[in-house]
């Protein structure tokens, strides 16, 4: 049985959307320190062979888990969307309020971006991943086409005899 025209069914919820996941900034903050604390308890765990007086071991080694947004929003429940619309639609408010908001969210990003980059500098992270993951690039740039921009080489041409190019030679 469809709708009837003009039914107004959506005026009777109560509230429309989703709530905010975190009432406070400070709620926000101590959510992301959970996650914080998290990963830093939890770090991943490689079995790796130890030799010893020729008996071969196998040992669990733990290794340092790289801290992500990603993660971060699985943590708190969310999607990356959902949180990067929220830290967008901050941008244009002057409340206290989303001003807090806001700050957290440069506070949590500046704490994952550096506890990536720390440990990738230690050699606890892999150095290129971090690096392609932050956007730090050993960039060259080298152009190597020739003055009229193809990659013809330049024709010099001379009018030395033979002589004289012999003499060219040896100096």
């Amino acid at each position: 049985m469809p709708f009837q025209k003009g039914n107004k069914f959506w005026q009777i919820r109560a509230k429309h959307g989703r709530d905010k996941l975190f009432a406070s900034p400070e709620l926000l903050w101590e959510a992301a320190c959970e996650y914080f604390e998290w990963a830093e308890n939890n770090p991943l765990i490689e079995e790796r062979p130890f030799a010893y007086q020729g008996d071969i071991t196998m040992a669990n080694v733990n290794l340092m888990r790289a801290m992500t947004m990603e993660q971060l929003c699985f943590f708190l429940n969310c999607n990356e969307a959902y949180f990067r619309q929220f830290r967008e639609a901050l941008k244009d408010k002057t409340d206290e309020m989303s001003f807090g908001f806001s700050t957290v969210i440069a506070d949590i990003e500046a704490v994952i971006k550096s506890q990536k980059f720390q440990g990738a500098a230690a050699g606890l992270l892999n150095a290129n991943i971090i690096a392609r993951d932050l956007g730090l690039a050993d960039k060259s740039d080298f152009d190597h086409r020739s003055s009229d921009g193809t990659m013809t080489p330049r024709t010099i041409v001379t009018t030395m005899t033979a002589d004289e190019l012999k003499k060219a030679l040896e100096k």
